[in-house]
């Protein structure tokens, strides 16, 4: 007998989209659990088989991960993330490392040529973010911030293709950061980030690059 095609319900789909976009705006962050099943059917007003279909749905993009016994967590920001995720979970660390040096160091450079004032300030903000998050030694809040640093960088570059590429492979790269490192945050051992945001702010697009291709590749180097 032939097999027909299937149509998710458009309510479904709506859920979706819902839970999609609590996930991209950073209200359900990745790492966290998100409301349980219960708790969804009364948030959403929706049958309960309609949020378990949209839970899996997104789990089955690799945005989500359903434990048993434990809960729902979110593990991607975006479909294209999870998949990042997955495929290079295991990679050589030196070839990740590579990758990050090779993007961070362009976009640095057209940072350096292209960034508003509007970036310069959001730098000096997320900068003494960083620097506030290692003091307390909070580890995760630590690699949230560097990693958010890192993609105001980006984003400084105004190209949205490379931009969109580095926010895909975000989730990724902090799994390599965290591992980085670690739990013990001494004074000494915080890698500074300041000539290359004064690089950004003074035009000088070598400087600005050879910076930043040197923090992902200093970081390679603690690793191994």
């Amino acid at each position: 007998m032939a097999l027909t095609s299937t149509r998710r319900s458009a309510l479904a789909d709506q859920v979706i989209a819902q839970l999609r976009n609590q996930i991209t705006a950073g209200e359900w962050p990745v790492g966290s659990r998100i409301p349980t099943e219960p708790e969804l059917v009364e948030q959403l007003g929706v049958a309960r088989n309609t949020v378990r279909e949209a839970v899996r749905a997104l789990a089955h993009n690799g945005l989500l991960d359903i434990r048993q016994g434990s809960g729902t967590y979110v593990v991607a920001t975006s479909e294209l993330a999870g998949v990042m995720q997955r495929r290079f979970a295991d990679a050589d660390p030196r070839h990740v490392a590579e990758l990050r040096s090779t993007l961070e160091s362009s976009a640095a450079r057209l940072a350096a040529l292209r960034r508003t004032d509007r970036d310069i300030r959001q730098l000096d903000t997320l900068m003494v973010r960083r620097e506030e998050t290692w003091a307390s030694g909070d580890a995760e809040a630590f690699v949230a911030a560097d990693a958010t640093l890192h993609l105001a960088v980006v984003a400084a570059s105004h190209n949205d293709v490379l931009t969109e590429l580095y926010a895909d492979l975000n989730d990724l790269l902090r799994d390599y950061l965290r591992d980085d490192v670690g739990t013990r945050l001494g004074p000494e051992e915080l890698m500074d980030h300041g000539r290359l945001v004064e690089a950004i702010r003074a035009g000088d697009a070598e400087t600005a690059a050879a910076e930043a291709a040197a923090h992902a590749l200093n970081c390679l180097r603690e690793r191994v």
